[in-house]
């Protein structure tokens, strides 16, 4: 696990072919890569959130007690591996198209490979300023653009230029899966849980 963690970030190219060539079932890479690393933002969100707290600016930090932030850590968990597997059926159902017709369990560990940097992300929600926290997540959809943009073409075995629109298409339907967790984030922590301070 750990040197697809180092492979993709330090050279994504030969790394992506190595994966391909692994033939690694959504079981094992959920086993080996996604239960390890999608722990890493909710476990430093954990950490952060009940001793450091929230600073939004006001005078008075915000943390949580354990037991809210448990519960919140939980569900937070159970989202991202569910985001991952619904990021899979959404490259299988555009590979479609294409003629190499990856199955569904493929498309799932190409997602999962492909958030490693979302996850390495979530260690700033340590110390929770919400300045470093946007900054982290925008630096980490970057790069998890950019292992989409090389994996792609290579995953699919079409050009570069129809691998950027699968690309293109997969990122933000991507960011629109972040969207809807980061608003489900609102709504517990200021609506739906009752959240002990």
């Amino acid at each position: 696990m750990i040197h697809h963690v180092w492979g993709l970030m330090a050279h994504p190219h030969r790394e992506w072919k190595h994966i391909k060539g692994e033939h690694e079932s959504a079981t094992h890479m959920y086993a080996s890569h996604v239960l390890l690393l999608a722990a890493v933002p909710v476990v430093s969100a954990f950490i952060g959130t009940t001793t450091t707290g929230w600073d939004f600016g006001r005078s008075t930090v915000v943390t949580l007690s354990v037991i809210s932030a448990l519960q919140l850590a939980i569900i937070f968990y159970l989202a991202i591996l569910g985001a991952i597997a619904l990021m899979g059926l959404v490259i299988h159902r555009m590979a479609q198209r294409y003629p190499s017709h990856p199955n569904l369990n493929h498309c799932i560990v190409f997602a999962g490979y492909v958030a490693t940097p979302m996850f390495l992300a979530g260690l700033v929600a340590l110390y929770p300023l919400l300045w470093l926290c946007v900054l982290a997540g925008i630096a980490g959809l970057c790069y998890t653009g950019y292992l989409l943009y090389l994996g792609i073409p290579g995953f699919l075995d079409i050009d570069s230029k129809e691998g950027f629109i699968v690309s293109s298409s997969t990122l933000g339907i991507g960011v629109l899966v972040l969207e809807v967790l980061l608003a489900i984030a609102v709504l517990l922590w200021g609506y739906g849980a009752h959240l002990v301070y």
